[in-house]
């Protein structure tokens, strides 16, 4: 899983230096689709089923009041948007995920300070954690981390473990609700998950645009999503995606 989510960080790093005005995020799913092959991986998210029929994309790409799931095409990348990439891919049988947030130019602060709550929540997660935690105790700074710099933590969509499989048991949520306290997760030696924390500048509420796909924030704010594939050892998280 260590060698599948090299590939994953390698494929991030090459898109994020072609992520600047004028890109469209057609070419960016071209090129993580070239570039995954010659490192040998299978891509997990290009024929996902879903309500808007196979998913054409090798990678999700969201911008601004994207959340997740945007599907790449013709949309040009511009001076201050916000840009979420979500790559996936399997090797050798075993799976890798993440995703990054980056801002293209000068963004308002407020916004900057959206994104940099997002990753700090996901750092979080990668500091705390170890082998015996219930999963509600990182959540819970998780959570707080967002809300205390004014966003919100958005909870339609969670986490999930990872292995042979792009989604397994457990789902993996960045916030603590009823059913987190009453079905908990307790982080045990070997357990290998995808946290990703998705934060909205305005309300957590979102919807699903027309294509079947893409999740937006329902009042058009911009959202900002980071995603790491953690191993818990014994030794502490190796974080399996990162370089």
């Amino acid at each position: 899983m260590r060698r599948a989510g090299a590939i994953v960080n390698r494929v991030l790093q090459r898109l994020g230096e072609m992520i600047v005005p004028g890109v469209t995020t057609q070419e960016l799913d071209t090129e993580a689709e070239r570039f995954g092959k010659e490192l040998g991986a299978e891509a997990l998210f290009k024929g996902v089923p879903g309500r808007g029929g196979p998913f054409p994309g090798v990678i999700c790409a969201s911008i601004n009041e994207q959340v997740v799931h945007g599907i790449p095409g013709r949309r040009v990348i511009c001076d201050r948007d916000v840009v979420s990439i979500d790559y996936g891919c399997r090797l050798d049988g075993y799976c890798g995920d993440a995703a990054w947030t980056w801002v293209v130019g000068e963004v308002d602060p407020a916004v900057q300070r959206m994104v940099d709550a997002t990753k700090r929540a996901l750092d979080i997660a990668i500091k705390v954690s170890r082998v015996g935690m219930l999963w509600s105790q990182v959540a819970s700074q998780m959570q707080k981390t967002v809300e205390a710099d004014g966003f919100s933590v958005i909870r339609e969509f969670v986490g999930h473990g990872i292995g042979r499989e792009m989604h397994e048991d457990p789902k993996v949520p960045n916030f603590v609700s009823r059913e987190l306290l009453t079905r908990d997760i307790r982080l045990d030696e070997g357990l290998v998950i995808a946290v990703e924390p998705m934060v909205a500048m305005g309300s957590p509420d979102v919807v699903m645009e027309q294509d079947g796909w893409t999740i937006v924030t329902r009042d058009g704010k911009p959202a900002a999503h980071f995603e790491h594939t953690l191993a818990m050892t014994r030794s502490g998280v190796q974080v399996l995606t990162d370089a």
